[in-house]
C-alpha cells in the first residue's frame, strides 16, 4: 500500500487577510485533523532570519564542551537536558537526543509562580548573550504565528476565530530546540532520537532542518509516514489537550525521529499552549454534555500530568519536552 502524503496547507492569505482565506484555511485544517492530526504550514510568517539565527545560535551551542552546556542544565522545566535524560512513556530506551528549553520568562515573584503554577520561571540561558539574543527572537516569531494559526484553528472547531485570544495572556508556550547525533550503526531496533509519542498540549509548530528523520503514524493504515521536510513550511500538530477539548474530532498522533541521515540533525519544536489555568471542556465547542466525552480539566493540570512522566533528570520536576 503506497505511503498517504500529510497536507500542506497555504497560510498567506490568512496572514494577509484575504477575502474568504479563514474559511478556506479551516477548512483544510479541519480535514487535516480529522484524518493525519498533523499538516504542512506553507508560507507561515516565520522570517527566514530568525529561524537562521536560531539554527546557528543552537549548532554553536551543542558543539560545547559538555561542562559548559551542564552550567544552564535544566531546572523548573528550562534549560539543557542532557543526552539520556529523556525517556518517552512507554518506550524501552532513552532517546538519543540532546536538548534546550525555554519558556516565557517570567521573573521568581511573577503573580503566576507565586500562585503555585507549575512549569514557570526564568530561562536557564546559557553565558553567551547572542543565543538568548536568536533564541528569544524566534520564539517571539513563532509565537506570533501560533496566535494566527489558533484563529483558523478555532474556526475549523465551529467557533469564533477570536476563541482562543483570552487564553493565550501568559502562554505555557514551550520551545525546544533539540540536537540530533546520527544514529548509532550498531543501535537496537528499540532505539530511537526520539522514541513514538504524542504531544501534551494544544497545537505544536515544528521547524525541521533538511535531513529527514520525523515519522507520523497513519491513523487509516497504522503505518508510519516519513515526514520529509518541506522547504519553506513548518510541521504542525495536533496535541493531547486539543484532542480532548475537541472531544476527539481532532486527532492526536504518535510520532517518532530516527536520524539516519549520518549528520547532525537540529529541530525546534514550540508547544504552544494556553494559559496554565485556561479550562478545556468539550462543551465549548458546542458538543452536547451527554456527548461529551471528557470532563472540563485546566491546561496545567493536563501537561503537567503528563511531563512528570516522561523525564528522568533530578532532583528537580522532569521537564517539559518532546521531539
Amino acid at each position: 500500500m503506497p505511503a498517504r502524503a500529510i497536507p500542506i496547507i497555504d497560510f498567506s492569505g490568512v496572514r494577509e487577510g484575504a477575502p474568504g482565506a479563514l474559511a478556506r484555511v479551516a477548512g483544510e485544517i479541519h480535514a487535516a485533523c480529522i484524518d493525519y492530526g498533523f499538516f504542512y504550514l506553507a508560507n507561515h510568517g516565520i522570517p527566514a532570519d530568525a529561524i537562521g539565527g536560531a539554527v546557528d545560535a543552537a549548532a554553536s551551542f551543542f558543539a560545547l564542551p559538555a561542562s559548559e552546556k551542564q552550567l544552564s542544565a535544566a531546572v523548573d522545566h528550562r534549560g539543557y537536558i542532557g543526552m539520556g535524560d529523556a525517556k518517552m512513556q512507554g518506550a524501552t530506551r532513552p532517546d538519543h537526543k540532546e536538548s534546550y528549553v525555554i519558556g516565557l520568562e517570567l521573573a521568581a515573584d511573577d503573580p503566576t509562580i507565586l500562585a503555585g503554577e507549575k512549569l514557570r520561571g526564568p530561562n536557564r540561558w546559557p553565558r553567551d548573550p547572542a543565543f538568548r539574543k536568536a533564541v528569544d527572537r524566534y520564539y517571539a516569531e513563532v509565537g506570533k504565528c501560533g496566535r494566527d494559526l489558533l484563529r483558523a484553528v478555532a474556526v475549523s472547531l465551529g467557533a469564533s476565530e477570536h476563541f482562543f485570544a483570552d487564553k493565550y495572556d501568559k502562554p505555557l508556550q514551550r520551545l525546544n530546540i533539540i540536537h540530533y547525533p546520527p544514529h548509532p550503526a550498531d543501535a537496537e531496533a528499540d532505539q530511537f532520537g526520539g522514541a513514538a509519542h504524542t504531544d501534551y498540549g494544544c497545537i505544536t509548530l515544528l521547524w525541521q532542518d533538511q535531513n529527514g528523520g520525523l515519522q507520523v503514524q497513519d491513523r487509516t493504515t497504522g503505518l508510519w509516514i516519513d515526514a520529509r521536510p518541506v522547504p519553506g513550511a513548518i510541521v504542525i500538530n495536533v496535541g493531547d489537550l486539543l484532542e480532548r477539548w475537541s472531544n476527539k474530532r481532532y486527532m492526536s498522533m504518535p510520532h517518532r525521529v530516527v536520524n539516519l541521515s549520518g549528520k547532525e540533525r537540529y529541530s525546534m519544536a514550540t508547544f504552544f499552549d494556553p494559559d496554565f489555568s485556561t479550562i478545556a471542556d468539550p462543551l465549548a465547542f458546542g458538543v452536547r454534555k451527554e456527548e461529551a466525552l471528557f470532563p472540563p480539566i485546566t491546561a496545567g493540570e493536563h501537561i503537567l500530568g503528563r511531563v512528570r512522566a516522561s523525564f528522568a533528570y533530578r532532583p528537580q520536576e522532569p521537564a517539559a519536552v518532546k521531539a
